[in-house]
């Protein structure tokens, strides 16, 4: 079996570090997994590209499983499927394709991966959140949000004229959106939450307003730790970093192209760590 990750830039990936730790540990010695370079142009003609998939053949020796889809195809990958899960529809978006019965099916594992990622630091579920930055991953955090029991939140986006496919997302999982722009930031990080969806380095400069929130969830995962993740730990705050996302995003998606449940989160977790520290002692040599 195979599978990959596809986005545009994917050198920096550590999908096939965690997904692979997982095979390696599940004994799925016949599954491979690799890594694409692909933007919105090239995506149709690639995804046909990959035959055979499961169950178009004879057999299902060396057919494509699935795919992890990074930015900028969580959007994109839509209208080319042939199913798209109800997390998927809500957020717009999807991560995951699974090939089963010759058929595409999409998913979107990065609400789930929110979810237990914030579990797993033990932030209660929020009274009040602020969503920084309006993309595919803000969506997703206001779906999480949404399925913690918060029907309300701000968005702080740079040019609201740009926030209209998040403020979408945000009708359709039945979310009161106010959407705001970073001038604002002072009055709206007076909340349970914040959740920033920002680039790396993006969040820094208000690291110093940031400070006093009392958890914060930031979606950059190296360098780590983030100014405003260092800032808001030495304050007292509870921070959450973007590597749990990813690593619980992965392991459901493990889940949906294997079909099992013996997903092995801590094996994953070393691995993807190993990487971690690897390109951070790499940087400082």
């Amino acid at each position: 079996m195979r599978a990959a990750v596809m986005g545009s830039p994917i050198g920096h990936s550590l999908s096939p570090y965690l997904h692979r730790a997982a095979y390696q540990a599940m004994g799925l010695d016949g599954w491979s997994y690799g890594a694409f370079e692909c933007d919105e142009a090239r995506l149709p003609g690639l995804l046909g590209e990959l035959v055979p998939v499961r169950g178009q053949g004879p057999d299902d020796a060396d057919a494509w499983a699935g795919l992890s889809l990074t930015m900028p195809l969580k959007r994109a990958v839509l209208p080319l499927l042939d199913t798209v899960s109800e997390p998927a529809l809500e957020v717009g978006g999807a991560n995951t394709v699974v090939f089963r019965d010759g058929l595409r099916h999409g998913h979107n594992t990065d609400v789930y991966g929110i979810e237990q990622a914030l579990a797993e630091a033990g932030v209660p579920a929020p009274r009040s959140a602020t969503v920084l930055g309006g993309g595919a991953t803000a969506a997703s955090a206001l779906a999480a949000l949404r399925n913690l029991g918060l029907f309300a939140a701000t968005l702080l986006v740079r040019d609201p004229a740009r926030a209209g496919e998040t403020m979408e997302v945000a009708e359709r999982l039945g979310v009161a959106l106010a959407v705001e722009t970073f001038d604002k930031l002072d009055a709206l990080t007076r909340v349970d939450l914040v959740v920033s969806t920002l680039p790396g380095g993006a969040a820094d400069a208000f690291a110093d307003r940031l400070a006093r929130v009392p958890a914060l969830f930031d979606v950059v995962y190296s360098p780590w730790p983030t100014s405003a993740a260092a800032a808001v730990r030495a304050a007292g705050g509870t921070v959450v970093g973007g590597f749990a996302m990813l690593l619980h995003q992965a392991v459901r998606q493990v889940e949906l192209m294997t079909g099992r449940t013996d997903v092995p989160v801590e094996a994953m977790r070393a691995a993807g760590e190993a990487e971690l520290a690897r390109r951070s002692a790499s940087r400082t040599d």
